[in-house]
């Protein structure tokens, strides 16, 4: 399965719909875009970021639009925003195994894992 990613919305207490995600091949301070993309009725990718023949051991990062995902649900957040991107830098250690980086999301928490 390569890298997957899902994103739940707690406040809500359903998946992300629609929420804006980038994802960033990391060295030191510099990134660079892979891919943007927006998440399913699921709070998914349709398909792995990467799968398993394009892997590669590396850092990156996942950048979700959290504030701009709670705005377009209504949700009236203040200004600044508490959180605005969610932004989750990672190793992947192991090319080939599967890494899933799920992201647990309110206006005001979040939190990861490396899940399954």
């Amino acid at each position: 399965m390569g890298l997957s990613t899902h994103v739940l919305d707690t406040m809500h207490g359903c998946p992300a719909a629609g929420m804006a995600v980038s994802l960033f091949s990391t060295r030191g301070d510099e990134s660079t875009l892979l891919q943007r993309l927006v998440l399913n009725h699921d709070g998914r990718t349709d398909a792995p970021l990467f799968d398993n023949a394009s892997l590669r051991k590396g850092t990156y990062r996942l950048t979700f639009d959290v504030a701009a995902y709670f705005k377009a649900r209504g949700v009236v957040l203040p200004e600044p925003n508490f959180l605005d991107r969610v932004s989750l830098d990672f190793g992947i250690a192991h090319a080939d195994q599967h890494y899933h980086v799920p992201l647990l999301v309110s206006p005001w928490s979040y939190s990861t894992y490396r899940g399954s």
